[in-house]
């Protein structure tokens, strides 16, 4: 980098990065589970007051229902690009263990500080410094929703914003093994498939073979799941069984049950085969089997490759786009907005566990990298 863009991507990383570990504190501070609708709007509250003075900002129903309105704040400009930057503030840690952000060796930690509110507190970062730059952009938006770690309704926004020339989405962000500034422009569809079992309950002991076996019915039909996982086929198509729940008593033929399977494959389309190979009914017990949760998957790589390469060079160190396995939103914008990066947010570990962090260090590394990128985004063609 050299002359005023080096003084402009320095002074905004320092003003980021300045403020991201008390915004960060403030946000994490705020319990926010999905589907709760105090911390939700507690924790958009913050989110408003730190957007720039320019922002417009409009609550739009969330994609799922009884969950809190999604914020989204634009801002008008007077250059000829969009760009949409993306985050969400709910998390997966329940109140009860919920915690305030802890500082230590280097780390902070707390409920969501990796996913994604240190991605959140970058964007809003971001956000601030392209506001005084209205010349770069013909309008900026920033999208917060309320849903996405729990969202089995189809994604409200896109619709909305197709029309726009970029999405930047602020996941936690990472490093490739050979220590290079990784971003997320590949992802896994995502489904969940979910099997429902009903029999007929009997007592085990004195009539057992009067019963219908909701649980053996549920065994034979995640032997026949399970026989689709291929993870090095054409499709890369996973398929995991993670819940299984049936019977209530000991000594009692269990008369239902249920069965969850967490699939991830290159398109969605590799999920319809499973779905398929679930019989009806099993020894009399009658299964439903349905897909939930289907997120599509994401593949901006050709798309971004040459974008990447000019941020690299303005950086001076290189951005390498980089493949997750993890859902996002910024998969339902890509089939819409081919220039989707995602992975914007700051480097940590231990997402969904009481032990979430982020890398102090990273607030400012990835500050630096998210404005390197957003800038070059809207100097294309």
């Amino acid at each position: 980098m050299s002359g005023a863009v080096d003084r402009l991507i320095a002074a905004g990383t320092a003003e980021i990065a300045g403020r991201a570990e008390p915004e960060l504190e403030a946000l994490v501070g705020v319990s926010s589970p999905s589907g709760d609708l105090v911390g939700a709007e507690a924790a958009l509250a913050i989110c408003a007051g730190l957007l720039p003075p320019a922002a417009q900002a409009q609550r739009l129903p969330c994609s799922t229902p009884g969950s809190a309105p999604d914020l989204l704040a634009t801002i008008p400009g007077r250059g000829t690009r969009r760009m949409v930057l993306v985050g969400h503030v709910d998390t997966v840690i329940a109140h009860a263990a919920h915690t305030p952000l802890r500082r230590e060796d280097g780390r902070l930690y707390g409920p969501g500080t990796t996913d994604m509110k240190g991605g959140v507190v970058l964007a809003l970062g971001v956000a601030r410094t392209l506001a005084a730059l209205p010349e770069s952009f013909a309008e900026l938006a920033v999208l917060l929703v309320t849903d996405e770690e729990w969202r089995t309704a189809e994604f409200a926004h896109v619709p909305r914003l197709a029309h726009y020339d970029a999405c930047l989405c602020f996941e936690a962000g990472e490093r490739t093994a050979s220590g290079e500034e990784a971003v997320v422009v590949r992802r896994k569809a995502a489904g969940t498939l979910r099997v429902s079992a009903t029999g007929r309950a009997a007592h085990s002991g004195s009539a057992p073979d009067q019963g219908r076996n909701a649980l053996l019915a549920l065994a034979q039909a995640v032997r026949t799941i399970a026989e689709h996982h291929d993870p090095h086929g054409p499709e890369r198509l996973s398929v995991v069984p993670t819940v299984l729940r049936s019977g209530e008593a000991f000594n009692v033929v269990p008369a239902a049950g249920e069965l969850i399977c967490d699939l991830r494959a290159a398109a969605l389309e590799a999920f319809a085969p499973v779905l398929a190979s679930v019989p009806a009914e099993i020894a009399g017990v009658h299964i439903d089997a349905r897909m939930e949760r289907l997120w599509p998957g994401m593949d901006s790589d050709a798309a971004t490759a040459s974008l990447l390469a000019r941020a690299g060079e303005r950086l001076g160190r290189p951005i390498v786009g980089v493949a997750r396995g993890g859902a996002s939103d910024a998969s339902h914008f890509a089939g819409a907005i081919p220039t989707t990066i995602d992975g914007l947010g700051p480097r940590g570990g231990g997402a969904h566990t009481p032990e979430e962090f982020v890398l102090t260090r990273s607030l400012a590394q990835r500050a630096e990298v998210a404005l390197v990128l957003a800038l070059q985004t809207l100097a294309e063609n």
